[in-house]
C-alpha cells in the first residue's frame, strides 16, 4: 500500500483509506420525501402546481404523499443512526416555512424542522440545511418568479427567518441547490417546474438566483459560527474531437452551464463570451452594478454534485438526442454525444473519472476554496426478494469507483472534505415520477415500509472503518 501521509489517504493494494475526519453523509430534497402537502400550514409550491398539471411528470406522478418523511422523521433517523452517517443534507420547504414566500414564519413549519434537527443532533449526527432545492412557493411564481428580482430579496427573508429558528443548532447551511437546473430546466425548456420556456427569462433567472444566493450569504453571516456553502452541479466536459467547432462547444457549454454560475461567485465578474454568446436573447440589463459584490460574499465551501461526463461537438448531424434539449440558452447548435460506455437507468453514462477531471479544473482555476460532493448516485430498477433483501450490486459499483476518485483527489491535494450520497431512499424523482430508484433504502411507496439494500450495508461499511475496499485497488 502506499500513502500520502499530508492528506492523511492511502491508495492501493485492496484497501482506500479516508483521512480521519473525512464527512460521510446522505442527501434528501423536501418535496421528494415529505409529503403531507396541505398540512401544518403549507402552501403549493411550485412543484405542486407543475406535477398536477396533466402531462408533465410520468404517470401524472406527485409528491403528495412521497416518502411520507413529514410523518416519519423518527424512523427516518433512526435509519440514518443504524448507517452510522456523520451529516444529513436535507431541504427546507419555503412554502412550509413561510407559505406565502412573504411574511412570518409558520410556526407549524418550523417546528417540524426543529424537531427533525433535535432528532439528528441526539443521534449525533450533523444537520446540513439546504435553503432551496427547486420548491418556489406559488404564490411567488405568480409574482413572476426567479426572472423577478424581488424573488432574491425575497429569499434572502427566508434565510433570515429559517436561521433565527434553527441557527442555535445548524451550523452548515448551503443556498441553493443546483441553480442550473431552477433556471435552465425551469424557465428554459420547460422540462422542470415551473414549465416555462423563455430562454432570456431563464438567463434572468439565473442571475437572481445568484443574487438571492449572496443576499442569503449575507443574512446568514449574522451567526460568525455558521458555516455557509453553495451546491452546484458543474458539467464535466468533454469536446467530441479537436475540431475548432467542437472545441468551441466545449466553450459554449462551459460558459453557461459552469462558468456563469461559478464566475459571479468566486470571481465578482460574469464571463465576457457568455455575454456574447446570449446577446441574441438578451442585453443582460437585469444585471446591475451593485450586484456583483453581492453575488461574490465570501464563501466558507462549494458543494458540487456529480452524476455524469458529456461529450459535445459542433453541429455534425450525428449527436445524440439530449435529455435537457434547450436547456442550454445561447448554444441551441451544440450537440451531444453518446461513447458506447454502461449507463444507468437515467441512461446517463457512468464516468467516474471524470468527476476528478471537474474537481481538478475547480480547484486549480477557482483557489482553495474547502470542497465536498453534496450529491453523487445512481438509478436503477429494485424490488424486494422473497427473503427480505434488496441487491443492488450496481449502486455499489458505482459509488465505490467514484469515491475510489475522490480518494486519489485527496491524496493530490485537492481540499475535499466530505461526501453526501444521493440519496438516502427512494423518492419522488421529479419530472420522473418514482420509476427511478436512487436510493439506499427502497421505499414500497403503497406501504411506506422500507427496507435497506445491500449498499446501505455496504456504505455504512465504509463509514465505520472509513476505507474503501476494492477487488484491485482501482475502484473498478
Amino acid at each position: 500500500m502506499t500513502s500520502n501521509s499530508e492528506s492523511g489517504t492511502a491508495v492501493g493494494g485492496d484497501t482506500i483509506s479516508f483521512p480521519a475526519d473525512f464527512l460521510w453523509g446522505v442527501a434528501t430534497a423536501s418535496y421528494q420525501i415529505e409529503g403531507a402537502v396541505a398540512e401544518g400550514g403549507r402552501t403549493p409550491s411550485i412543484w405542486d402546481t407543475f406535477s398536477h398539471t396533466p402531462g408533465r411528470t410520468v404517470n401524472g406522478d406527485s409528491g403528495d404523499i412521497a416518502c411520507d418523511h413529514y410523518h416519519r422523521v423518527g424512523e427516518d433517523v433512526a435509519l440514518m443512526a443504524k448507517l452510522g452517517l456523520k451529516a444529513y443534507r436535507f431541504s427546507t420547504s419555503w412554502s412550509r416555512i413561510q407559505p406565502h414566500g412573504r411574511g412570518p414564519v409558520n410556526p407549524q413549519g418550523i417546528g417540524f424542522y426543529s424537531r427533525l434537527v433535535d432528532e439528528l443532533l441526539a443521534n449525533g449526527i450533523q444537520p446540513w440545511v439546504t435553503l432551496y432545492h427547486w420548491d418556489l412557493p406559488q404564490e411567488l411564481e405568480d409574482a413572476g418568479g426567479w426572472p423577478n428580482r424581488d424573488t432574491a430579496e425575497r429569499f434572502a427573508e427566508y434565510a433570515a427567518l429559517t436561521q433565527a429558528a434553527l441557527g442555535d443548532r445548524v451550523k452548515h447551511w448551503i443556498t441553493l441547490n443546483e441553480p442550473w437546473c431552477t433556471a435552465y430546466l425551469g424557465y428554459g425548456n420547460g422540462h422542470h417546474a415551473p414549465g416555462r420556456t423563455d430562454p432570456a427569462d431563464a438567463l434572468a433567472a439565473a442571475h437572481h438566483l445568484m443574487l438571492g444566493h449572496g443576499l442569503a450569504v449575507r443574512e446568514l453571516r449574522s451567526d460568525p459560527a455558521a458555516q455557509v456553502g453553495l451546491t452546484l452541479n458543474l458539467h464535466s466536459l468533454l469536446p467530441r474531437t479537436d475540431s475548432a467547432a467542437d472545441l468551441d462547444a466545449v466553450r459554449r457549454i462551459d460558459g453557461v452551464g459552469n462558468r456563469v454560475f461559478l464566475d459571479p461567485v468566486l470571481r465578482g465578474a460574469y464571463p465576457q463570451d457568455v455575454a456574447a454568446d446570449v446577446a441574441h436573447l438578451t442585453d443582460l440589463s437585469f444585471v446591475r452594478a451593485e450586484d456583483l459584490a453581492v453575488t461574490s460574499e465570501p464563501l466558507d465551501f462549494l458543494g458540487v454534485n456529480y452524476y455524469s461526463r458529456q461529450v459535445v461537438s459542433g453541429p455534425d448531424g450525428a449527436g445524440e438526442p439530449d435529455s435537457h434539449s434547450g436547456a442550454w440558452p445561447g448554444s441551441e447548435q451544440v450537440q451531444f454525444h453518446k461513447r458506447g460506455l454502461p449507463v444507468t437507468q437515467m441512461g446517463w453514462e457512468i464516468d467516474p473519472a471524470g468527476l476528478t477531471a471537474l474537481m481538478s479544473r475547480v480547484h486549480e482555476e477557482y483557489g482553495p476554496i474547502p470542497l465536498y460532493i453534496t450529491e453523487n448516485g445512481c438509478a436503477y430498477p429494485a424490488e424486494v426478494a422473497a427473503d427480505g433483501s434488496v441487491a443492488d450490486p450496481e449502486r455499489i459499483d458505482y459509488i465505490g469507483r467514484h469515491l475510489a476518485e475522490c480518494a486519489r483527489m485527496i491524496a493530490d491535494g485537492i481540499p475535499l472534505t466530505g461526501y453526501f450520497a444521493w440519496s438516502l431512499m427512494d423518492n419522488f424523482e421529479w419530472a420522473w415520477g418514482y420509476e427511478k430508484r436512487f436510493g439506499l433504502v427502497y421505499v414500497d411507496y403503497a406501504t411506506q415500509v422500507r427496507t435497506p439494500k445491500a449498499s446501505a450495508s455496504w456504505y455504512a461499511d465504509v463509514i465505520r472503518t472509513n476505507t474503501l475496499i476494492t477487488s484491485d485497488g482501482t475502484g473498478k
